[in-house]
């Protein structure tokens, strides 16, 4: 697993490969937070490379711990988890919407400043996807685009600091809290372990900017 924390940035392919290790972690954990892996997914998680490029990277140890964990659980069990956890009838276990954590209720004002931030990126909710825009899968897939997308009036290093700040960084810890001490968390406590790790990273990585 590429740590974009520890690798340096003094030649353009080293930004280039920090880019795309940045968004690939968010395409990843936008995947895994929308729904269970699929069997493929699970074994391409499995055989992951556990040991970043450098020596105590600050996503290496929360890495391994979610690919520890995918290598002893079956899709199965991982399924049944994500059901407990955010599934069911009625109010899930652990929500996984930003309006939660920012007001306390879901579909809120939250969700509709977040509206307003996709309207002026010229972004919008895929019809198909049940889910609102500030499912934690959605911001994470809107960091994605924001890093990877070719549109550079709109993937860029300013919309992402501003998106980040707006949209990621004031309730997804929050998200990232909750499973972690969650009982019936396994494999979705890794997975906000990483998730946490990384946040703390990019927090770090846009105050440098400031």
């Amino acid at each position: 697993m590429i740590d974009h924390a520890t690798l340096p940035t003094t030649t353009a392919t080293d930004r280039f490969d920090e880019e795309v290790a940045r968004a690939e972690l968010y395409g990843l954990l936008a995947l895994l937070f929308y729904a269970p892996p699929s069997a493929e997914w699970l074994e391409q998680l499995r055989v992951a490379v556990t040991e970043a490029p450098m020596a105590g990277g600050f996503l290496e140890e929360p890495w391994q711990q979610l690919v520890g964990v995918a290598r002893r659980m079956d899709a199965a069990q991982i399924a049944d988890e994500f059901d407990a956890l955010f599934g069911g009838v009625g109010k899930p276990e652990v929500a996984l919407y930003g309006s939660h954590y920012l007001s306390g209720f879901l579909n809120e004002k939250p969700l509709a400043v977040l509206r307003g931030t996709l309207a002026e990126l010229g972004l919008s909710r895929d019809e198909a996807m049940a889910e609102t825009e500030d499912h934690v899968a959605c911001v994470c897939e809107v960091m994605r685009y924001l890093i990877a997308g070719d549109d550079a009036a709109v993937a860029n290093l300013t919309q992402q600091q501003r998106f980040f700040a707006e949209h990621v960084q004031p309730w997804v810890p929050q998200l990232c809290d909750a499973l972690a001490a969650h009982p019936k968390a396994d494999f979705y406590a890794a997975l906000a372990g990483l998730t946490q790790a990384f946040v703390g990273v990019e927090a770090q990585g846009f105050d440098m900017l400031i």
